[in-house]
C-alpha cells in the first residue's frame, strides 16, 4: 500500500502583520523563503472552506492552555486532559475529521506568539497536568517547517508537573531525535485498520509507516501512545483491527506504551452533510446511529461494546498491564467492557501515575 503525504509545503504563506517582527515568525519564514508570502491585516483574512494550500502565521489572541473540550462530562467519563492550542487544521484530509464542522477558519494556522504560550505554562505551579497539542491540529505534520517540537520538548522536560503528548498521524519525527525529553514526553499516533487508513484518511502515511516512526521514537527513549479513534464498524472490521493490533506489537515494546485509547466513530449531525458533499464515496455515515446525550450520533451500545471488548482482548493478549481507556464514553459502557466504572478523577490518576513513578 502506498504511503501518504510525507512532508507538506503550502503554496502560499499569509503573515498577520502584527506578528511579522516576532523572532519565531522570521525563523519560520526563512525556512520557507521559496514559497510566496503576503503580509495581511488579520481582519481581512478570509477564504474558501478547506483551503489547505495556505499557511497563515498569526497570533493566538485567547488562551493557549485550557481543558480539552471532551464532551458532556455529566454523562460521559472524562480523562481530564488539557490542550495547548498551537494552531488549527492540518494537511491531512480524513473524511471523519470533526474540524470540518468545528472550525470557521479554512486555512492551516500556526500561532507564533510563543512568548505568550510559555508565560501561560510558567504560571502553572502546582497541579499535575497531561497536555497535548493534537486536538485542533496534528502535532507534528508541520514540524519540518515550524520546529515547534524543539521548543516544547526541552521546556516540558524541565517541568515536574507537566507531561506533553504530541499526537500525530505523520512521520515527521527527525527533530525529536536529539532532544533531552527526560521521560516527560509521549509521542502518540492515531491508528486505524489498514482499509480505513486507505479509504478514509486521505494523504496520511500508512499504518506501518506510522508504527515504524513510533519504533524510532521508542528507541530514542520516548513514551509511546496510541489512539484507535474513530473505530469504524464496517464489513471486515475484525480482520482490519486485528491486523492493526498485531502490527503495534511487532514494532513496539509494551512496557514503554503510556496508554492506548479506544473511541468509536461519533459525529455532530452537521458533519453528515459535509462528509456527503466532500467525500461522496465514503460509506461511514450510512450505518445505523443513535443520538447520544451529548447530541452526537453514535453506534448503538451493543456495537460499541462489541468493538471495544474485541480490540481490548487482542491488546491484553500482548500487553496485560498496558493502560487502556475509553474516550468520551458512558459509565455503563465502561462497566460492560472493563467490569468497573472509574470514580471521578480515577482515570486521570491512572494515566498520570505512569510518570509520577518514573
Amino acid at each position: 500500500m502506498e504511503g501518504g503525504l510525507k512532508k507538506f509545503f503550502p503554496k502560499k504563506i499569509l503573515i498577520d502583520k502584527t506578528v511579522l517582527d516576532l523572532p519565531y515568525t522570521q525563523e519560520i519564514l526563512k525556512r520557507i523563503s521559496h514559497i510566496p508570502q503576503e503580509v495581511v491585516a488579520p481582519e481581512t483574512v478570509k477564504g474558501e472552506v478547506y483551503n489547505k494550500e495556505i499557511l497563515y502565521l498569526t497570533r493566538n489572541k485567547g488562551r493557549f492552555f485550557r481543558p480539552c473540550p471532551c464532551t458532556n462530562k455529566t454523562f460521559y467519563i472524562s480523562c481530564e486532559y488539557y490542550i495547548l492550542e498551537v494552531g488549527t487544521n492540518c494537511a491531512f484530509d480524513c473524511t471523519y475529521c470533526i474540524l470540518q464542522s468545528y472550525l470557521n477558519q479554512p486555512f492551516i494556522q500556526v500561532y507564533v506568539n510563543l512568548e505568550d504560550l510559555f508565560k501561560e505554562l510558567d504560571d502553572i505551579k502546582i497541579k499535575f497536568y497531561r497536555v497535548g497539542t493534537g486536538e485542533l491540529t496534528d502535532s507534528l505534520f508541520l514540524d519540518h517547517i515550524t520546529q515547534l517540537s524543539r521548543y516544547l520538548v526541552p521546556y516540558f522536560a524541565r517541568r515536574d508537573n507537566l507531561i506533553l503528548e504530541l499526537k500525530t498521524k505523520s512521520i515527521i519525527i527527525d527533530n525529536l531525535a536529539d532532544l533531552d525529553h527526560n521521560g516527560h514526553i509521549v509521542i502518540s499516533w492515531s491508528l486505524n485498520a489498514p482499509e480505513i487508513v486507505l479509504k478514509e484518511e486521505k494523504d496520511t502515511p500508512t499504518l506501518e509507516e506510522r508504527l515504524k516512526a513510533a519504533h524510532r521514537c521508542q528507541e530514542w527513549g520516548y513514551w509511546i501512545g496510541f489512539h484507535f479513534d474513530p473505530i469504524i464498524y464496517y464489513p471486515g472490521w475484525k480482520e482490519g483491527y486485528k491486523e492493526a493490533v498485531d502490527l503495534i506489537f511487532k514494532y513496539i515494546q509494551p512496557e514503554k506504551i503510556a496508554w492506548i485509547s479506544l473511541g468509536t466513530f461519533r459525529f455532530m449531525p452537521s458533519l453528515k452533510n459535509i462528509i456527503r458533499h466532500r467525500f461522496p464515496e465514503s460509506k461511514i455515515i450510512y450505518g445505523e446511529f443513535i443520538s447520544g446525550l451529548d447530541g452526537k450520533q453514535r453506534y448503538f451500545k451493543p456495537i460499541r461494546i462489541l468493538l471495544y471488548k474485541t480490540i481490548l482482548k487482542w491488546i491484553r493478549e500482548y500487553a496485560p498491564q498496558v493502560n487502556v481507556y475509553l474516550c468520551m464514553e458512558r459509565p455503563e459502557i465502561w462497566k460492560e467492557v472493563f467490569g468497573y466504572v472509574p470514580i471521578k478523577g480515577a482515570l486521570r490518576e491512572m494515566l498520570n501515575n505512569i510518570f509520577k513513578k518514573n
